[in-house]
Order: structure tokens, then sequence, then C-alpha cells
């Protein structure tokens, strides 16, 4: 699961993979869902360890299919924290649009948030 979260300027949360697949490029932060937890739970929990933020789940925003990984994407809320890369994350920044456009982004990311609709401004 990942997760959609701007800020208040419209800014997009993205992390910088720090491992396999897609290392060294720029997604949606989130995860897997461990055993025992609903996506809300796996999302709160996943923002934590990859960004230092505290979040709180929203709505379903769309599904992808990643090779073998079915990942559903959910807007989230700020709660607090302090933004800062950790466990899988290489790093973590807020991007506007133009930097959104001048990342490298895993494949397919930039199509799919328009899509949707919930790109950086």
């Amino acid at each position: 699961m990942g997760a959609i979260l701007h800020d208040a300027d419209g800014r997009l949360l993205l992390i910088k993979r720090g491992t396999e697949p897609g290392r060294g490029l720029w997604s949606l932060p989130g995860g897997h869902v461990e055993p025992g937890e609903d996506d809300a739970a796996a999302l709160v929990r996943e923002m934590a360890e990859e960004t230092g933020l505290a979040v709180s789940a929203g709505p379903h925003v769309g599904t992808v299919l990643v090779g073998p990984y079915r990942i559903a994407d959910y807007r989230c809320t700020l709660v607090g924290g302090t933004l800062t890369a950790g466990d899988d994350a290489a790093d973590a920044r807020w991007v506007d649009a133009a930097e959104f456009a001048a990342l490298p982004l895993v494949d397919g990311l930039a199509e799919t948030l328009a899509g949707w609709a919930v790109l950086p401004r």
C-alpha cells in the first residue's frame, strides 16, 4: 500500500527508494501489510518508519499492479512528526510540480497520479 500526502502548499511527499525494486528512484512512501494489519494500520506504520511522519489514513484513491504486487494507494492527512528518511527510504522530501517532473520516478508513477488527479502543484 502507498500513501498520497500533500502539504498545505500542494507539494507531494515522495521517498527515494533505498532498496529494490526501484532503488534510487522516487516513489510514494508505503510498503507491505503485515499479518493481522489492515491497510490503514499498515499505512500509519509505514509512514512513521519511512518518513518520520504521523498520519491518519484516508480514502482509497486507486490501485496499481507492479510486477507481482497489487498496491492500493490512499490519501492521507498529516498529524505530526518531523520529515526524515528512514527504513527503506534513502531520502524523503516534499516536491512541487517542477521538482516532480525533474526527478527519476518509478515506472508509471507520473501517469498514474495524473490519472487520479493527485499530482503536486
